[in-house]
């Protein structure tokens, strides 16, 4: 975003250097209160609902935070690399034309989150006053204004608004997390090691990475403006940090609140346990959670704003503007509120099954695009190439599609959700772990695709195609980019 500039431009193109800004470390408290929100409680009430005890069920959060964050946060150190949004990298991958699949994939994230945040959100309300409904209509729709507001001001405001929120939940949650140690009482079964349950440690597990994991579909279009200078190393940490802390934390006062209050609704039961420590923390929290709600709903159709435009691009090449990207975030908030008013009850339930499907959907796709930013073309890409269909990486990439489908596909045995049970996953008691087939088998299959690719020449092909990109050549206009065949839309949008 230029200096001064209210309502950012740019979008799915390219972010030349001159405009990169800001600070590596920003990244933390924009993954921090990424998680530190009340959908993310939810998440941690998981294991309990399902009979699972407090110790299991907290150490399933921490190792699925860990694992899940891992992979998310490799895809955060290619927004500086790239200049681009998350989503259109997959093009190199999947093809121009083929990455339609795994856009099709994240659509269903972004607005599947809101619409679920949004139910969250009137209920919230519910509890800060009893004037409002539980699942009243007004609530669903004032919160989807303030995200959708939110999200067409754009970048610099989101990554403002995520700083604040998360000193406000650090202070918060340390407040509440001291005292519940000394004050709480937990009933000694909710602590005994010999109360281990297979499914719900491992639906907690599963339930946590895939959490953290869907991050990794617009995780890079929070780091593209950095400078490019910036370390793979220092992305990845700063990026770790901030959304396993964040997520594991909230996932945890959930899990805690769950165990202390089980016949509650997750926003009561944490307001019930924080003023058990010290009154009036609850309302706190619950606000705190909530305006935190707010910001990743922004992030949710910040991401879906992209993908739109991205499968806009595909049918008919576009320039970017900021017109096109508030249509395009308007028009997913209102997809996201429809379906929140009519989807406000059972919401714990659905949104486990809302999980369990992203957590099938993202594995191999986050396995190909890893390994092939980081094994393959070890992120020597063509930022031209990727917005032109007739490009170097082709309308349709077999490699990734290939490898897709079988990395699908080995992991429906393993499928435990309430409409379908695979055979394995039977025979382990109910126990999911198509996670674990799913990362391997679609890396491999990948991996053995691309002994085919002349990665040398891929490289040259790359570096030729970009000459000039961030040069005076880039900054000309618009009809040297029409005489290279290159639209100008995605080199940089209208000024």
């Amino acid at each position: 975003m230029h200096s001064g500039q209210l309502i950012e431009k740019r979008s799915i193109d390219y972010v030349p250097l001159a405009e990169r800004h800001g600070k590596v470390w920003h990244l933390w408290p924009v993954w921090f209160s990424g998680g530190a929100h009340l959908a993310t409680l939810a998440v941690g009430v998981l294991g309990i609902s399902l009979g699972g005890n407090l110790l299991w069920t907290a150490v399933a959060v921490v190792l699925g935070c860990a694992i899940g964050t891992f992979f998310m946060a490799f895809h955060s150190t290619q927004g500086p690399q790239l200049g681009l949004p998350q989503m259109i990298q997959s093009r190199p991958q999947f093809g121009y034309t083929g990455a339609l699949l795994v856009w099709a994939v994240a659509l269903v994230t972004y607005i599947g989150y809101n619409s679920f945040n949004q139910v969250l959100a009137a209920q919230a309300l519910h509890q800060l006053s009893g004037s409002f409904a539980a699942a009243s209509p007004v609530s669903i729709t004032v919160f989807a204004v303030a995200a959708t507001c939110l999200a067409i001001v754009g970048y610099d405001t989101i990554h403002l608004a995520q700083r604040g929120f998360a000193f406000l939940m650090i202070a918060a949650l340390a407040v509440f997390s001291i005292g519940a140690a000394f004050v709480l009482k937990v009933p000694a079964a909710q602590w005994d090691p010999s109360g281990f349950r297979t499914i719900p440690f491992l639906t907690e597990l599963f339930a946590a990475a895939s959490y953290q994991l869907s991050w990794s579909i617009y995780v890079s279009d929070y780091s593209r403006y950095l400078p490019r200078d910036v370390s793979i190393r220092a992305s990845f940490w700063w990026t770790y940090v901030g959304a396993f802390v964040g997520g594991a934390w909230m996932m945890l006062v959930g899990t805690i609140a769950a165990a202390t209050n089980p016949q509650l609704n997750v926003a009561a039961a944490m307001e019930h346990a924080a003023d058990a420590v010290l009154p009036g923390l609850g309302k706190v929290l619950v606000v705190g959670g909530l305006l935190c709600l707010v910001t990743i709903s922004a992030l949710n159709l910040y991401g879906a704003s992209l993908t739109l435009l991205s499968v806009c691009d595909t049918f008919k090449p576009i320039r970017s503007t900021a017109g096109k990207r508030i249509a395009s975030i308007l028009a997913a908030a209102v997809i996201a509120t429809v379906i929140a008013l009519g989807s406000s009850s059972d919401f714990i339930s659905r949104f486990s099954d809302l999980l369990s499907l992203l957590l099938y959907l993202f594995t191999p796709w986050t396995a190909i695009n890893l390994v092939d930013f980081y094994l393959i073309r070890k992120g020597h890409y063509s930022v031209r190439e990727i917005f032109n269909p007739d490009g170097m990486y082709g309308r349709w990439n077999w490699r990734g599609l290939l490898a897709y489908g079988i990395g699908f596909a080995v992991m429906i045995p393993f499928f435990r959700t309430e409409m379908y049970t695979g055979p394995v996953a039977q025979a382990l008691g109910g126990a999911d772990i198509a996670m674990l087939i799913g990362l391997p088998a679609a890396s491999a299959v990948y991996l053995l695709a691309c002994r085919s690719l002349d990665i040398e020449q891929d490289r040259k092909q790359a570096a030729a195609a970009d000459l000039g990109l961030d040069g005076a050549e880039s900054l000309l206009e618009p009809r040297l980019a029409e005489q290279r065949q290159y639209p100008p839309a995605r080199l940089a949008s209208e000024e």
